[in-house]
């Protein structure tokens, strides 16, 4: 994009509003200034860099596709900020571009290309939000339910993990995990899958049950998310760790520490034998005021 007042040519970005995290700041600026409503793919890193001031600036980057329909159906006006948004091959940006550190962003996006590590599907693995403690709970472990905080986490959720676009939400079929998803499905109008196998009594029992529930969803076309239980986050962990390379398996095992109503996303590619190429984390309670 083209900013009059600055005579320089970069990529979009903005300031977090307050209550947003990052991922929720990048598709609205990108909606914003670009007039595309993006799904967010992996994310490409942080730069950061002093402006003429002398203040410092950090700025978070992603990927995302945008298809041609969509670009034809762009309603991006010139505006104050904004004088016009381009899209042209990557050589031609390399030298259109305006800083250097939006030059080696770019070089990253093209490696990644080369190599067939760009274009990815989400596979987010949840963990459920904040239950009733088991202490002090009489009734059957599979109905525990939501605690007030809990069923604000998965309000919250909602825009958060809309950011990320899944379409296939698979869940452990004990209420809490249930009700996590329960709001993002409604938003979204997509079926929440059940599966037995990812509660916590089916995997104490058989974890290769919850392992080749986890092995399924690598194999799915479509954007997709299994929210689980704590006890079972290893067990489906370890299955998915076996599609990445041996330094960014051991960053996916860093999901066992989740916390209740936090997640990972795991970027798995899309070729014939797909393989897990990075891994990003999030929470609700993420806010920052910085740039994205």
């Amino acid at each position: 994009m083209h900013r009059e007042q600055y005579k320089d040519w970069g990529f979009p970005k903005g300031k977090q509003d307050p209550g947003e995290t990052l991922a929720e700041t990048a598709v609205r600026e990108t909606l914003e200034e670009a007039g595309f409503k993006v799904k967010l793919g992996r994310k490409l890193g942080i730069i950061s860099y002093k402006l003429p001031n002398g203040e410092d600036k950090e700025v978070h980057y992603w990927a995302s596709m945008v298809s041609p329909k969509a670009i034809k159906k762009s309603k991006f006006e010139p505006n104050q900020e904004i004088a016009s948004i381009d899209w042209i091959t990557a050589k031609k940006a390399l030298g259109l571009l305006s800083y250097e550190h939006d030059r080696e962003l770019l070089e990253k996006v093209i490696a990644l290309h080369k190599s067939a590590e760009l274009e990815t599907k989400a596979l987010i693995v949840l963990r459920h939000a904040p239950a009733t403690p088991r202490l002090g709970w009489s009734g059957y472990d599979g109905e525990r339910t939501l605690t007030e905080e809990g069923k604000k986490v998965a309000q919250r959720l909602v825009p958060l993990l809309s950011a990320f676009g899944p379409k296939r939400l698979v869940t452990s079929s004990w209420k809490r995990c249930v009700d996590t998803i329960k709001p993002f499905a409604k938003k979204k109008k997509l079926k929440i899958i059940e599966r037995f196998q990812l509660s916590e009594r089916k995997n104490s029992n058989r974890p290769k049950a919850t392992e080749n529930v986890a092995m399924d969803e690598i194999f799915e076309a479509k954007n997709s998310l299994i929210c689980s239980h704590r006890p079972a986050l290893p067990s489906i962990l370890d299955e998915l760790a076996k599609r990445a390379a041996a330094p960014l398996a051991q960053e996916i095992q860093k999901a066992r520490a989740l916390k209740p109503g936090d997640f990972a996303v795991l970027r798995i590619t899309r070729a014939k034998k797909p393989k897990i190429s990075a891994v990003e984390f999030y929470s609700v309670e993420e806010a920052r005021p910085i740039s994205v």
